[in-house]
């Protein structure tokens, strides 16, 4: 039998944890390093970009540039993970590389004056190979889809949730290794459940939820599992969202939720270009049921869960706080989403024109490189 120390013999094990060229594919790998204190110690690495939709061949390095370390829950102290963005040189940035444009927004200085700050509801399904060699949900009758959805939410016992011991194993690997994790719970479609991270600025918050869900795709791979985060697998049942509840120094301090309202209009005037940024195959989602609002129409309401942004009652009764903005897929970027929120609410829509247009020159690179059926 194989007897491996603990000892590492001074040497900690980082693992470089990268988006890939589809927008939503973690990556990462290991490498050995004998300081590791902070992202300071950490050299930039590369990669072969041409096996992850995102280099040709024939210039296929692509640079790794750590951005934020994490205690690594798995290989245990003093071992890191390590979170990254990609850019082909120091002047070019990967297409999907969209923390360039929110580590301008969420500046210090923009930080301090405005405060803004966020927390995100990632919603996922757990699914399991089958027989056939496709996924299926965890605990479904294989190729049966269910009837009702009523007894699932915040459900207990057996026929009602499946995979709590994976979203267990997740909530407790992401606070050994320092994710903003705020909490878990099952929801509505069967198998399907959410983790909450936040209440933190808008780029500490993105990187959080990012490792967060690197984290579930590692802990369901120990299970034999998988993670869905299509917005809307199934027709008939609910869809997965990542609703993003928001606040700032001008609504938290509101009176009588003059500025809050100001800031929502701001949104719905913004509505139909943000839609197009909120996470692929989302209009299949927001169907006006199902919780959901409309793709097409903007509305917002005082605990209203059919709306576009539920104020909640809380902040109806005292006149400030925070408010929720239910559009967002459970496949968005969050580093896309929180942007353009920010922007429009405090910014006067600085960069929204940029992040679109880099969106879409994304989606036509990953649309060439992996083919329209990805």
């Amino acid at each position: 039998m194989l007897n491996i120390s603990n000892d590492q013999n001074g040497k900690i094990i980082c693992e470089y944890v990268w988006i890939g060229g589809s927008g939503l594919d973690l990556r990462s790998k290991a490498r050995t390093l004998t300081k590791a204190d902070s992202v300071a110690d950490l050299p930039i690495w590369n990669y072969d970009g041409s096996s992850t939709w995102q280099a040709d061949t024939s210039s296929s390095e692509i640079e790794l540039v750590p951005v934020a370390m994490y205690d690594d829950p798995f290989r245990g102290k003093p071992n890191k993970l390590v979170l990254c963005e990609t850019r082909v040189n120091s002047n070019k940035p990967t297409p999907g590389n969209f923390r360039r444009f929110a580590r301008q927004l969420f500046s210090e200085e923009n930080v301090k004056t405005h405060n803004p700050l966020f927390g995100i509801e990632q919603e996922y399904i757990i699914s399991k190979r089958n027989k056939e060699g496709d996924d299926w949900p965890l605990g479904w009758v294989d190729g049966k889809k269910p009837t009702e959805q009523a007894y699932h939410y915040c459900g207990v016992g057996g026929k009602n949730v499946h995979g709590r011991e994976i979203a267990d194993a997740h909530y407790k690997a992401c606070l050994a290794a320092g994710v903003g994790i705020y909490g878990i719970n099952a929801e509505v479609c069967p198998s399907q459940w959410e983790f909450q991270v936040g209440t933190t600025s808008g780029l500490q918050l993105c990187d959080d939820l990012w490792m967060g869900r690197y984290l579930l795709q590692r802990v369901a791979e120990l299970f034999g599992c998988d993670i869905n985060f299509h917005p809307k697998p199934f027709e008939g049942l609910n869809g997965s969202g990542a609703h993003t509840n928001y606040s700032n120094k001008k609504s938290s301090e509101d009176k009588d939720m003059v500025e809050t309202t100001k800031q929502i209009e701001s949104l719905e005037k913004y509505h139909k270009r943000f839609m197009q940024l909120y996470g692929e195959d989302n209009n299949k989602r927001l169907v006006g049921a199902f919780e959901t609002s409309s793709y097409d129409k903007f509305k917002y309401g005082v605990m209203d869960r059919s709306a576009s942004i539920r104020i909640p009652q809380t902040t109806k009764d005292k006149g400030n706080g925070y408010y929720e903005d239910r559009r967002p897929a459970s496949n968005m970027d969050p580093y896309v989403v929180c942007s353009l929120i920010f922007s429009a609410t405090c910014l006067d829509g600085a960069l929204i024109d940029d992040i679109e247009e880099s969106y879409r020159e994304f989606q036509k690179r990953r649309d060439e490189k992996m083919g329209k059926g990805h």
